[in-house]
């Protein structure tokens, strides 16, 4: 009775604002998403002469970012076909893989930031003994090692593509039987670890900092508490709707939630997220290098070639570059 009602409700939902949504989110995402990125990329690696941990996940971010943003063109594609996919299962299975892996891996690194600016705020003194890239490479490894093993099992798992009205759907529309045994565990796992749990850092670490910057009445400070409240920003507005809507939508999938109407309201609120979520790809380097003094800080000290600058200013340094 409940897999009935899940089939006929799926006969009525209905989003046709999405053939418009996606294109047109997708494509500013990409043009102005790789510039940024791409920008970002060139100078961590050939500008940037003294690394700090947090430029070492400001890099595996971008990296992240960038694979993402150069599929976007197939999902352009698929969207303003009326979803109708032509592009064989390896590259969906590909495409839709890369989407899901940059929402985990990004907001992985962005926790990962977090807890980086929370030792130097909170615990300066054990930061500048910390504060060594060998840390950051080490952490960053495990989490693309981690993140790179769960998305590949999904990838070579999970279902791909369906035939629906003559119509090939990529990385959509999956049975009933699909979500029992592959799609409903990975959900809930990525909900519990990929999303909970970095989301809960990011909301609780962060306004510490920022109540204890506020307290400090330099340039720096404020800088630093701009790039905060940016990041918060992002995350409220860019990845906690996405996975709450992601949780009843697996709720419905899972034959918890049975009304059609609400059904159908998680449907479209689903379409509206994803295209929202995308969007992380786009201000990423807005805040983490373009909405910081990192090229103004480097360009102004590198001629004079400043030495033994060690203490508070290292901790200063990091919360303004940073």
């Amino acid at each position: 009775m409940n897999i009935s009602n899940n089939i006929m409700c799926e006969g009525k939902l209905t989003a046709d604002f999405q053939f418009y949504l996606f294109p047109i989110t997708y494509v500013l995402v990409m043009v102005f998403g790789l510039l940024g990125n791409l920008g970002a990329l060139y100078i961590f690696i050939f500008k940037t002469e003294q690394r700090s941990p947090s430029s070492v996940y400001i890099l595996s971010l971008a990296m992240a970012d960038t694979c993402f943003l150069c599929v976007l063109p197939f999902r352009i594609h698929y969207h303003l076909n009326d979803n109708h996919w032509i592009f064989g299962a390896v590259t969906c299975r590909l495409t839709g893989t890369l989407f899901f892996c940059n929402v985990y891996i990004s907001i992985a690194f962005m926790s990962c930031i977090c807890v980086d600016r929370y030792v130097a705020i909170i615990h300066p003194h054990t930061y500048l003994r910390l504060r060594n890239t060998r840390y950051a490479l080490a952490v960053s490894a495990c989490v693309w090692v981690v993140g790179g093993t769960v998305i590949l099992t999904f990838m070579f798992t999970s279902p791909d593509m369906h035939d629906i009205e003559e119509k090939t759907s990529c990385f959509e529309n999956f049975s009933e039987s699909e979500w029992k045994t592959n799609l409903a565990p990975y959900s809930a796992f990525s909900l519990v670890f990929g999303a909970l749990l970095p989301t809960i850092i990011i909301l609780v670490l962060y306004p510490v900092v920022a109540r204890r910057i506020t307290r400090i009445k330099t340039k720096t400070a404020r800088n630093a508490l701009r790039i905060i409240y940016t990041i918060l920003a992002i995350t409220v507005f860019c990845f906690l709707p996405y996975h709450l809507v992601y949780l009843l939508h697996l709720l419905w999938r899972t034959q918890v939630i049975h009304n059609c109407s609400l059904a159908d309201g998680i449907y479209k609120a689903r379409r509206v997220t994803m295209a929202l979520v995308s969007m992380n790809s786009l201000l990423d380097p807005v805040l983490y290098y373009f909405a910081t003094s990192h090229c103004k800080l480097t360009c102004k000290w590198k001629p004079l070639k400043p030495k033994n600058k060690r203490g508070v200013y290292v901790i200063s340094e990091s919360l303004q570059a940073q």
